[in-house]
């Protein structure tokens, strides 16, 4: 095991060109056209939905993903090895080699980008429930037929594996995107929370991202203050912080983002890793 030390001006550093998160909106909000403020040039699109029409003008790379076996092979490009992975396990040391010797252009472009853009992490969720309903855990050792709560176990599991090898990511700052649900309850008390398969991941994930971010749309009131209009308004706002006055999910890690902040994710980039003032 190789153990280092990490000083206060190489965290600074690091700090500077990385951070994790995951932007939660409605459907139609427009998440996916966020990535129109990213430069392109250090931009890796990775299309789970089939989703690129509205940005279809943007000039960045694109990698569809089909399956959630593309997609680890992915996170493990991007990623790099996980040397405490056992050789048959994803994001090992085998599992890297085998696939960067497969896919070397892959490898390659992947080195150049800064930023990787998830589109989305519902469907990323919804590929690895796919993927896991097919594995031997889903399926009971006993009568041999479909184990519900195998392939839920093993999908949570999985997909949180992922995201952590993604966090783990050297210098790649990592932006999921995914649908937001609104939830009333018997008592008519709304909450939101991200769309995805299964409750573990959905349960860890603010836990895994430096950000949590909602994008949505508002109106103004006669004083001009914010209301939330998901319905109705016409003015987008990217909502930063936990226990925010519209009640909807959100966490900055950064403590440097305002409560509600413009839908620009180049700028809210640089907000969030600018240099910390001098003391006076």
């Amino acid at each position: 095991m190789a153990l280092r030390i990490v000083t206060a001006d190489d965290r600074l550093s690091a700090a500077a060109n990385k951070t994790t998160m995951v932007i939660v909106g409605e459907s139609g909000s427009g998440k996916t056209t966020l990535v129109k403020a990213l430069p392109d040039v250090e931009t890796a699109f990775l299309d789970l939905e089939a989703g690129m029409k509205s940005v279809q003008d943007w000039r960045g790379d694109s990698i569809p993903v089909r399956c959630f076996e593309d997609m680890v092979v992915l996170a493990s490009l991007i990623g790099g090895p996980n040397p405490a992975a056992p050789p048959t396990a994803f994001f090992s040391n085998e599992h890297y080699a085998h696939y960067a010797a497969q896919h070397p252009d892959l490898v390659a472009m992947l080195a150049r980008k800064s930023i990787i853009f998830v589109d989305s992490i519902t469907d990323l969720t919804r590929q690895a429930m796919v993927w896991a309903k097919k594995q031997p855990e889903a399926f009971s050792d006993k009568t041999g037929k479909p184990d519900t709560r195998g392939a839920y176990g093993l999908l949570g599991r999985e997909v949180i594996g992922l995201l952590k090898h993604l966090q783990h990511a050297p210098g790649k700052t990592v932006i999921l995107v995914g649908i937001l649900e609104k939830h009333t309850d018997d008592f008519g008390r709304v909450t939101w929370q991200p769309q995805m398969e299964g409750g573990k991941a959905g349960r860890e994930l603010p836990g895994i991202v430096d950000q949590v971010i909602t994008l949505s749309l508002f109106s103004r009131d006669g004083d001009g203050a914010l209301v939330h209009d998901p319905q109705r308004g016409t003015e987008r706002r990217l909502v930063c912080q936990a226990g925010n006055r519209f009640g909807l999910p959100a966490k900055d890690r950064s403590g440097r983002l305002d409560e509600t902040e413009p839908p620009d994710l180049l700028a809210l980039l640089r907000k969030i890793n600018a240099p910390a003032p001098s003391p006076a």
